[in-house]
């Protein structure tokens, strides 16, 4: 049974879940999203079966990024348990889906993480680790970059800009430096040089209320000035547009912007990048195991509907493979400008 701190920490949760929900349905000063996606003759938002599963193993971090639509932290204890595991992999044996995507919290701080990957990869799926980068400097997880190397593990690290102050201004003081030197422990395991085979990403988000530049623009700066600088290579660059939901949204608030940010996200709704929304092809597993459409319905407690399962261990292929998409005002994040999604723009 939880204990009463975790239970006090789940109903805060839960009433912060609901506060958000009710702000962004709200208070945005906008149309509603759904409205938007008919005028442009799109109809409600379908799956089009299942590409990516996205398995979030726990909430715990080492870092507080202020713009962590997660909310995570050293203080989150909510961790997958193995027996959860075990439901997912029963559930890649049932299909296809070719790519898993593991993220947090920093996902390598879950217990079982090098087992799950080790399990994954036997299956012959594809791995993706959503890395802090920080975190494989840390003593405790020596070796984790040989590990990664080693099962050949896709490597979609956060570095907000390739500047110091900036990218420490966003996620802690100090945290670009061990962030270079993680990206050298990775380039000397073969990450991102040339047919290595070894993937390294890199992702860009904004620091305050504004839509991120153009991928391919951004991508040369990055590619130019880390090798200059740094010596460090890399394969990609993606840019992820702050969604509103958890710590910026509250700082939106905070900080008087969230009616404007909101207006600047509808007056860039793209239709051709809806049409693109990663939600189609991904199915979002929660740390307990709970299912949802996208790593943010699941941070907004918006489960799986429309007669689709709403757990794992009730994972059926056909009701999942061509479900209805639970939307809401927070989507014109990844519809806005050229669009955003976990893999960078859409459009």
């Amino acid at each position: 049974m939880p204990g009463t701190a975790s239970l006090k920490r789940r109903h805060h949760e839960l009433a912060v879940i609901a506060h958000q929900l009710d702000v962004i349905k709200h208070d945005g000063g906008v149309e509603p999203f759904e409205q938007s996606l008919s005028r442009a003759g799109i109809d409600a938002l379908q799956t089009d079966g299942i590409r990516v599963m996205q398995i979030n193993v726990g909430k715990m971090c080492n870092q507080t990024c202020k713009h962590c639509h997660v909310d995570a932290g050293p203080d989150r204890t909510e961790i997958m348990t193995r027996e959860t595991m075990e439901l997912c992999l029963r559930a890649l044996e049932r299909l296809e889906i070719p790519i898993v995507d593991l993220t947090g919290g920093a996902p390598e701080m879950n217990p079982h993480f090098r087992w799950l990957v080790e399990r994954v990869r036997a299956l012959g799926r594809h791995v993706i680790d959503r890395c802090n980068l920080t975190i494989l400097t840390l003593p405790k997880y020596a070796g984790l970059v040989e590990f990664l190397a080693r099962h050949q593990v896709e490597v979609t690290a956060s570095l907000p800009y390739y500047i110091g102050e900036r990218t420490d201004a966003q996620r802690g003081e100090g945290v670009f430096e061990r962030s270079i030197e993680a990206l050298h422990q990775l380039n000397d395991a073969g990450y991102g040089q040339t047919d290595s085979g070894l993937v390294l990403n890199l992702v860009y988000n904004p620091v305050g209320a504004y839509l991120p530049p153009r991928q391919e623009a951004i991508e040369a700066d990055y590619r130019r000035e880390l090798l200059k600088r740094y010596g460090i290579v890399f394969n990609r660059v993606f840019t992820i547009t702050n969604m509103p939901i958890n710590r910026f949204l509250e700082y939106l608030i905070e900080s008087g912007n969230y009616p404007s940010y909101m207006r600047r996200l509808h007056a860039a709704f793209n239709p051709d990048a809806a049409r693109a929304v990663m939600c189609r092809e991904m199915l979002s597993i929660g740390w307990d195991g709970d299912l949802y459409d996208c790593d943010f319905n699941q941070m907004l407690g918006l489960h799986c509907d429309h007669g689709a399962p709403k757990h794992i261990a009730d994972f059926d292929p056909q009701r999942l493979q061509d479900r209805q998409i639970v939307t809401g005002q927070h989507c014109y994040g990844c519809t806005a400008g050229a669009g955003s999604s976990c893999g960078g723009a859409l459009d």
